[in-house]
């Protein structure tokens, strides 16, 4: 059984939690994390990309000097891939990038991504942060106390009535990313340098569907 320390809402120290075991059994897929993360990587992309060919260059209606006779290379058009301002050959062009993952490589490669994280000894549990009004000093004094205010933070809420209000407070820190718990990829949780998750969500985790990929 995987554990991991357990504080409370505002910082102090507890006994340590039990990891729930259907996500935390220790296995790394590294196969469906690759797999995971190229797909949410891809689908990011706006595909948006283009590059004018020759047809679409404005200009280079008549030849630039006649076929024979100037001693010049024979020249068809001004706009030709060879030229200045020419067209591009083999250019990016607008197309789309999105790519489709089995919901079960998808499972497999958040489980993956979450004990990897445990392995590390990079998984925090906290009681359930309830906050009655958004508060960026709050949470920022929580991730200090931690020693984490200076890594890369996944907090992890259980979906709660006062989420939002967890969310808010942890917009402004640049390094810290609010979620809920069945929203997370296992982009994010890798992306993450440690990963806080409130005690709930871990209990409710099992029980609720997982959300797609954006």
């Amino acid at each position: 059984m995987i554990e991991a320390p357990h504080y409370s809402a505002v910082g102090a120290k507890k006994r340590a939690v039990e990891l729930p075991a259907p996500l935390f059994d220790g296995t790394v897929n590294e196969h469906a994390l690759h797999r995971a993360v190229v797909t949410y990587l891809a689908n990011r992309r706006q595909g948006t990309h283009d590059t004018k060919t020759r047809s679409e260059v404005s200009g280079g209606n008549q030849k630039p000097w006649r076929q024979k006779g100037t001693g010049r290379a024979r020249q068809g058009s001004i706009r030709a891939p060879h030229w200045r301002h020419g067209g591009v050959v083999f250019g990016p062009h607008p197309r789309d990038y999105r790519q489709g993952i089995p919901k079960k490589v998808r499972q497999l490669a958040k489980k993956s991504a979450l004990n990897a994280r445990a392995r590390d000894a990079a998984v925090v549990v906290v009681d359930a942060l309830a906050y009655e009004k958004p508060k960026t000093k709050t949470l920022a004094a929580l991730l200090d106390k931690l020693g984490i205010a200076d890594r890369k933070v996944l907090v992890l809420t259980a979906g709660a009535a006062h989420a939002h209000n967890v969310y808010l407070s942890g917009r402004n820190l640049p390094q810290v990313r609010v979620m809920r718990f069945v929203d997370a990829t296992a982009y994010e949780i890798l992306w993450s340098d440690a990963v806080v998750v409130e005690l709930p969500a871990l209990g409710a985790s099992a029980g609720e569907p997982e959300a797609d990929d954006a």
